[in-house]
């Protein structure tokens, strides 16, 4: 299957045992899933999940091999504020942020578009932001073989504002690093940057 299917094809997707599904979610919760601003509802919600969890169907290696290129350049290469949408596999409710991602080549990069389509080929699966960050990391770590790798992610957390604790303004911060950004300096230059505001 194709790394880069459409919205449009995954909702050809949508099975009937999901939808079912969601009728009964729906209805075990006290609504009736037979009025008029539920009817679609059910397939609505199927379409939904599709999407959010496409990533199992994706293969970020792929995308990655998809466009690998010789080139010189051996410096620090940035990504920075790539937005990012998951699920928390604990409660199946929303976490979101952003997701800065730094690699330093080694004979060979990658094309630009390629490192936020591998932040959301995992961050559309069931997810906890510590397993997200490795995920990104191992995966860019093991394909392109850098001198180094990076990965940091700030998210704010569903299951913690609108349930649980209820905490409204925390962000949670994850990251990980390999090779070069093990060194120091090397790391504190990465977190420099991508704190930066660059015009």
């Amino acid at each position: 299957m194709s790394p880069y299917k459409t919205f449009e094809e995954y909702n050809l997707e949508v099975t009937t045992e999901v939808k079912e599904s969601y009728s009964k979610i729906i209805t075990e919760l006290g609504e009736d899933v037979s009025r008029e601003g539920l009817l679609k509802t059910p397939e609505r919600a199927a379409k939904a999940m599709l999407f959010l969890t496409q990533g199992y169907k994706q293969d970020a290696v792929e995308i990655i091999e998809s466009a690998m290129f010789s080139e010189a350049y051996d410096d620090m290469v940035i990504i920075k504020d790539i937005e990012l949408y998951s699920l928390c596999e604990h409660h199946m409710l929303p976490f979101f942020g952003k997701a800065h991602v730094a690699y330093i080549p080694d004979g060979q990069i990658v094309g630009l578009s390629k490192i936020p389509r591998v932040v959301d080929v995992f961050a559309r699966r069931l997810q906890v932001q510590e397993r997200l960050t490795h995920d990104i990391l191992e995966c860019i770590n093991t394909t392109l073989k850098p001198k180094g790798v990076a990965v940091v992610i700030e998210a704010a957390h569903m299951c913690m504002m609108m349930r649980g604790v209820q905490k409204q303004n925390s962000v949670t911060t994850t990251s990980g690093f390999r090779g070069q950004f093990e060194k120091i300096e090397t790391r504190n230059e990465f977190l420099k940057l991508i704190g930066s505001h660059l015009s």
